[in-house]
């Protein structure tokens, strides 16, 4: 291996070695969401795997729905997953796919295991079939059922296919072995009644498969060579393998597993995510609080930046709690690199030039990205009155200038690519708190060095109080508290950060934002990374959302 070649991990190896001995010619591998609700972080990492293993060795990658389980899916849900897997770079072969193109299939594969006693009707309710699946340390026992005739578990399931039977009467049980050490293969559940209309099929089925008998099944009719999850899979591969043994499948795909994303400070079940929408916690599945990959888009993540830190993380059989400061890493290194620079104040003190003529301009050129001179510049309007945040004022003369390196009153600062000036006097308004500060230029100082006995504090930013425009700022910041919000039998929202969003209504923009299209995002000097938000952003409303601060935080 080359200095310049990365490393591969275990999945990139397996494929390779399969090319080489001659198993596989085009690798293909399946990204299968369920559509009951919006892809997360943790889906960010398979959808890069299953899409960049494809890339790599020239194969493809198809996007299949899981879609089972009609109660809890919407084809709204299929959008935005579809939207997400583009908007991150990826293109699936073909036409998206759905394991409801494959429900009539399946069906007589679950007629050809009863005529071949491997499978049977068992009228066992819920309760009493968890009671004989036994234990861990103890076997099953077997469903008085297990050894009906084959000719009455085929009509009773075509009786649950039409509906003669009512929910919860029945199942479809693989017949297997209910002492196995493995749960999984203790005669599981095939088919399952439910009188839910579905969103692509409609009222045409009153039975659905499980998870378990579709999944195999639809990885060999679309001829997947990988079949890749994560690793609360890896007891139901031999269930897995089971019914591609046994069923007259048109290939044989291989079941492999890797470690899912745990990430700190994230929640990432879609049940409960789906809490947090239900009860109004956060504004949606897109809030940009939520780990969605829709909610990190409106937040300001990039594709780019997301990807990153799924390669960043790299790809392991090993579970582990990566450190959420490592995606925040991603996006600041990102943004760093491509935002081009402007100035916001959020918190507006007003500063009058006292030595600046009343109504004049005068235009200062700043460049929109300091490390990339090909970038241009921007033109920024200076005005008598100016907009500062309030703090970077002290009235205070006995601070420390290594510690407080603005605004002191009878000191200089310097105005970000601008004047040096002078804090002269305050203006109170009727409480007593001040609402301007009269201050004076320092002549000759634009892009040129102090004179003698001028000494700046530091460097501060502004915005014409007459040519800036006033904007709503949304502060978000992380949506739990805690390290591990959901850990063991934790409530997890009891680990709500009350300050995960604070929305600023009086701030000030540098003119010329409001004309940013929804998405683009910026580095606020001094304070952040911002993106015009997806939704709310517009000229005569502008409205920009915190992605993340310029600076590690993680010591909060």
């Amino acid at each position: 291996m080359s200095e310049n070649e990365k490393p591969q991990h275990f999945l990139q190896q397996i494929i390779r070695d399969d090319i080489a001995a001659g198993k596989v010619e085009k690798p293909i591998t399946r990204f299968p969401p369920e559509p009951n609700g919006y892809l997360h972080i943790g889906h960010a990492k398979s959808i890069c795997l299953n899409f960049g293993l494809a890339i790599q060795f020239k194969g493809a990658c198809n996007l299949r729905f899981d879609d089972t389980n009609p109660e809890k899916e919407e084809d709204e849900y299929v959008r935005a997953i579809e939207e997400d897997v583009r908007w991150l770079g990826f293109e699936w072969e073909g036409s998206p796919l759905f394991a409801s193109d494959y429900f009539d299939t399946l069906y007589q594969w679950a007629r050809y295991l009863v005529e071949r006693r491997l499978a049977y009707v068992c009228e066992l309710d819920g309760d009493t079939m968890r009671q004989f699946r036994g234990t861990l340390t103890e076997p099953g026992k077997d469903s008085p059922y297990r050894d009906r005739p084959l000719d009455e578990s085929l009509e009773l399931l075509e009786q649950m296919r039409t509906g003669l039977i009512p929910e919860g009467r029945a199942t479809l049980r693989a017949r297997i072995d209910m002492a196995s050490p493995n749960l999984n293969m203790r005669d599981p559940v095939l088919y399952r009644i439910k009188r839910v209309a579905h969103h692509r099929t409609g009222d045409k089925w009153n039975i659905y498969p499980s998870y378990d008998f579709a999944h195999g099944q639809e990885d060999a009719i679309e001829g997947v060579t990988h079949s890749i999850c994560t690793l609360e899979f890896e007891d139901h591969r031999p269930l897995y393998d089971w019914f591609i043994e046994h069923l007259p499948v048109p290939s044989k795909p291989r079941q492999y597993e890797f470690a899912r994303l745990n990430l700190s400070y994230t929640v990432t079940s879609k049940r409960k995510l789906k809490l947090l929408v239900d009860e109004g916690v956060v504004s949606g599945w897109d809030d940009p609080r939520m780990p969605t990959i829709a909610g990190l888009r409106r937040r300001g993540y990039s594709a780019a930046a997301i990807r990153q830190f799924c390669d960043m993380i790299g790809v392991t059989r090993s579970d582990s709690l990566v450190d959420v400061g490592m995606l925040e890493f991603a996006i600041r290194d990102h943004l760093n690199k491509t935002a081009p620079r402007a100035m916001c104040v959020l918190e507006p003190l007003k500063l009058i030039i006292s030595n600046f003529e009343p109504g004049a301009t005068e235009m200062m050129s700043a460049p929109v990205h300091p490390d990339q001179p090909a970038s241009g510049s921007r033109q920024l309007p200076f005005t008598r009155e100016l907009y500062i945040e309030r703090s970077d004022f002290s009235e205070d003369t006995s601070l420390s200038r290594k510690k407080f390196k603005r605004l002191v009153m009878g000191e200089w600062v310097r105005l970000r690519s601008a004047y040096i000036i002078r804090a002269d006097s305050v203006q109170r308004d009727s409480t007593g708190a001040i609402s301007a500060v009269h201050c004076s230029l320092v002549p000759g100082t634009v892009g040129a060095n102090p004179p003698e006995g001028v000494k700046p504090r530091g460097v501060i930013h502004w915005v014409s109080a007459t040519h800036g425009q006033r904007a709503t700022v949304n502060l978000y910041d992380r949506l739990f508290s805690d390290e591990t919000p959901d850990a063991g039998d934790r409530d997890f929202t009891r680990h709500l950060n009350p300050e995960s969003l604070l929305t600023v209504t009086d701030c000030w923009i540098e003119p010329g934002l409001e004309q940013a299209a929804p998405e683009q995002a910026f580095q606020f000097e001094r304070i952040g990374y911002f993106v015009a938000d997806r939704h709310a952003h517009s000229r005569e409303h502008p409205v920009f959302n915190r992605t993340i601060g310029l600076k590690d935080s993680s010591d909060r």
